[in-house]
């Protein structure tokens, strides 16, 4: 097995190639191959200015332990962005929020997959859900999606 190493410092076992580190503003998507949400929010993201760089990846449980996800705050993809982890289908103004505010975090979530998230998007129907800043500190609400 090869090591793959991003720039969030994730030093993880995996089958793909060695890559070399993203430069800074490169969000790093993890998900697992058979996931079409994901790709769905990869491509609202690059809508919306990212860079991003995909990898499939078989086991996702050492990616979600390196972002320091606590239980019940896990949804179906972890990126990676400027030091920050960026888990489930959180909406790209949130996460340019967070790099222009840079709090003291290990990132925002979007636990389980909200109807009408981003990458969740089922005709007209649109469920509310929240953005969570999670960290040391503990967990608060970061923006409101009604």
């Amino acid at each position: 097995m090869k090591r793959l190493l991003t720039a969030a410092g994730l030093l993880v076992a995996s089958s793909l190639a060695v890559a070399e580190a993203p430069e800074a503003g490169t969000l790093e998507v993890y998900k697992s191959p058979t996931c079409g949400c994901c790709e769905k929010w990869a491509d609202h993201m690059r809508d919306n200015g990212f860079d991003v760089v995909t990898h499939d990846v078989q086991n996702l449980q050492p990616i979600k332990e390196k972002a320091q996800l606590r239980p019940g705050l896990g949804s179906c993809h972890t990126a990676f962005i400027d030091g920050y982890a960026i888990e489930g289908h959180v909406p790209a103004e949130d996460v340019r929020r967070l790099l222009e505010q840079k709090p003291d975090a290990h990132g925002l979530t979007v636990p389980a997959m909200p109807v009408g998230s981003p990458g969740m998007e089922m005709g007209d129907r649109q469920d509310d859900y929240q953005v969570l800043l999670y960290g040391e500190d503990g967990v608060k609400v970061f923006a409101e999606h009604p």
